[in-house]
């Protein structure tokens, strides 16, 4: 079981505040990501946890014990860096093994350690090859089997597939997520790439000048963001001035929203923190936005079509809905040339109303 604690965690470089976090709780088992644009703290925080950077008050635990003051080889923490850190001159298999020769394990518990990781990531045939001479892909499984060939309590990585190419990225990330699940080690992953951290975590702390604006599930975060900054970094968002003139339903935390050009939009909110004539922004994405159908009453307003781009899987349109303008996509058997005018369905169970 290993359960990473961080309380009143803080770090600056200079004026500059790279960690800020008050209290976080990770769970054992949990695959937790750290998310958020460059420069925002995230691998500032990992790098506290491992304990390659100091903090300048807080304390790190591990279930109970606190490992603050601990050099980062008594921690027994698994990492993988954003350039795998291979040693060159080293075999796969010396790679693998570095860990536990420092460790001054018999030659037969290291070969046992080593056959083990490779199995368990499939290289096998390619521990006799040296870093040059395998592929990216094939070098970041060297390295996630140097981290876990030590048995961590956790494993840490730090944007470990951002030197991979797109496709091979997205395979990857599905082999990380079955691999954590399987060896069930708790985990922390730093990304700033959105479709990465939903694919792989269990839940994510949204991270912006070193403080966490956000902790949730994936879907929690992209459904019910709790902020301005959190809802315009995950994914394609567009705000739409307004004020809230009417709760309809404070069980369901129904809204009447007035917009700047005098649309009525129907929409949800935490009515903790907002109140009748407060000013908001209408948080709306494209899968937010449909064709309406005749059935239809609520929510559907008049638009025009300003922009269509063919993407292969869908359309994705530009309409402007009052003196907005919004994304809309629809199959592509759909054809809807500029100029023409439509009715739109703006989702009235997923569209937030933020302060």
């Amino acid at each position: 079981m290993t359960v990473v604690t961080l309380k009143n965690l803080f770090k600056s470089f200079g004026k500059v505040v790279a960690t800020d976090i008050p209290f976080l709780k990770i769970e054992d088992r949990e695959f937790f990501g750290l998310l958020g644009p460059s420069g925002s703290g995230k691998t500032t925080t990992l790098r506290l946890i491992a304990g390659l950077t100091k903090p300048d008050r807080g304390r790190i635990y591990l279930d109970n014990e606190d490992i603050t003051d601990l050099p980062p080889e008594k921690r027994n923490l698994g990492m993988v860096f954003q350039s795998w850190a291979l040693f060159p001159h080293l075999t796969a298999f010396e790679n693998i093994a570095f860990g536990l020769r420092l460790r001054k394990l018999p030659e037969g518990e290291i070969r046992r350690r080593v056959k083990w990781a490779a199995e368990i990531l499939q290289i096998e045939d390619l521990l006799n090859r040296y870093p040059h001479q395998l592929s990216g892909g094939q070098q970041q499984r060297v390295a996630v089997a140097r981290a876990i060939v030590i048995q961590p309590r956790a494993l840490l990585f730090d944007e470990p597939l951002s030197n991979l190419d797109a496709k091979l990225r997205e395979q990857v990330r599905f082999e990380l997520r079955k691999l954590q699940k399987e060896l069930g080690i708790t985990s922390i992953y730093v990304t700033h790439d959105q479709a990465e951290a939903f694919a792989i975590c269990d839940r994510i702390a949204i991270i912006n000048e070193g403080r966490i604006q956000q902790v949730g599930t994936p879907e929690d975060i992209y459904t019910r963001p709790a902020n301005r900054f959190v809802a315009s970094f995950i994914g394609i968002t567009y705000f739409i001035k307004g004020e809230l003139i009417k709760v309809l339903n404070e069980k369901e935390g129904k809204v009447l929203v007035s917009t700047e050009d005098g649309l009525e939009i129907i929409a949800t909110g935490d009515l903790s923190k907002l109140n009748e004539g407060d000013r908001v922004h209408l948080v709306i994405r494209p899968d937010y936005v449909s064709l309406a159908s005749p059935s239809d009453t609520t929510n559907v307003f008049e638009a025009e079509v300003r922009r269509a781009t063919y993407t292969g899987d869908v359309i994705d349109y530009e309409v402007k809905v009052g003196k907005w303008n919004l994304r809309i996509r629809t199959s592509p058997l759909i054809k809807l040339p500029p100029g023409k005018k439509i009715k739109v369905k703006l989702d009235e169970n997923r569209l937030v109303a933020l302060p």
